[in-house]
């Protein structure tokens, strides 16, 4: 029997297992054990179909297609194939399964990266992405403190009520991206800018950087003074950012040298954060084949409540 999840099932997902999920993909990709290769596209007149592939070897394979047509009710698509028999075990289709996806890849990589004893966070931006990054960070760290700033003041408003309601964690909206990032522990930076929306200077000693937002060489939501003053530069993989069509302005020269996997963090194979007064950046690619590793923990649970019911 093929599950078929919509958004609202997908949001009943809890941060800390997307968090551990997304955990055990990084490593599984780290080890060779989830083959993920970069995101190809299609160009089709006016937009682009875009896929995402991956296989965990032996267990599953599948996919995740959207479009960029930027349609009112385009939606995406996630599919996932058991790899003994090639049968469709799930279908999820909606927005929320990659964007709790990536929030809990950033979860990762502030549990990975963050000071210990970090509890404040500041996030530019109150869209979707923006919700999960500090959904997934709650999970990990103990908030005390969410200052939020976007370009509409309602939106801003909105955002840090729903922190307040849901996660139980002070939070207010202020009038700029300084004033949101200000002797923050942790920064979330989840816009649609194209250009730099804060400078490296606004950031206190010591500070985690999750970046969601265009990052490549031609459009970025940070500038290169931010990649100056990293002491830790990491991605989720340095295969995707290389492959964007202009490369990730992290995986060019005199970046690319820096750049590490945050797979090989957590595998212990390279160092993260070593002092408390350094700069680590997260700079986000959504890892191939992630989204299905995450649909194959749903599926699981739906079945297991399938069968039982």
């Amino acid at each position: 029997m093929t599950l078929l999840f919509s958004d609202e099932d997908v949001a009943a997902l809890d941060a800390p297992s997307t968090v551990a999920a997304m955990r055990d993909a990084l490593l599984a990709a780290y080890e060779g054990r989830l083959v993920a290769p970069p995101r190809a596209s299609a160009a089709l007149g006016g937009g682009r179909m875009v896929l995402t592939a991956g296989h965990l070897t032996g267990e599953w394979y599948g996919f995740r297609s959207y479009d960029t047509f930027g349609l009112p009710e385009s939606g995406q698509l996630v599919v996932l194939h058991d790899a003994r028999s090639g049968a469709v075990r799930a279908i999820a289709v909606g927005e929320e399964l990659g964007s709790r996806r990536t929030g809990g890849l950033g979860g990762v990589a502030v549990d990975a990266l963050a000071r210990p004893d970090a509890a404040t966070l500041g996030v530019v931006g109150s869209g979707r992405q923006a919700w999960t990054q500090v959904w997934a960070a709650a999970a990990v760290r103990p908030l005390r403190e969410v200052t939020v700033h976007s370009r509409s003041a309602g939106r801003r408003e909105a955002f840090a009520a729903r922190v307040r309601a849901e996660l139980g964690v002070p939070a207010h909206a202020v009038g700029s991206a300084v004033e949101a990032v200000r002797d923050r522990d942790v920064v979330v930076l989840a816009t649609t800018s194209t250009t730099p929306v804060l400078a490296a200077a606004d950031l206190a000693p010591g500070t985690h950087v999750n970046t969601v937002g265009f990052k490549q060489t031609d459009r970025h939501e940070f500038g290169p003074d931010l990649l100056d003053a990293a002491d830790v530069l990491v991605t989720d993989s340095p295969a995707q950012a290389a492959a964007y069509v202009p490369p990730m302005l992290a995986a060019v020269e005199p970046y690319a040298g820096r750049l590490r996997d945050l797979g090989a963090v957590l595998a212990g194979a390279v160092p993260g954060r070593t002092g408390a007064d350094q700069i680590s950046v997260f700079c986000s690619t959504g890892l191939a084949g992630t989204e299905v590793f995450l649909l194959d923990r749903l599926a699981r649970v739906g079945a297991v409540r399938a069968a039982a019911g």
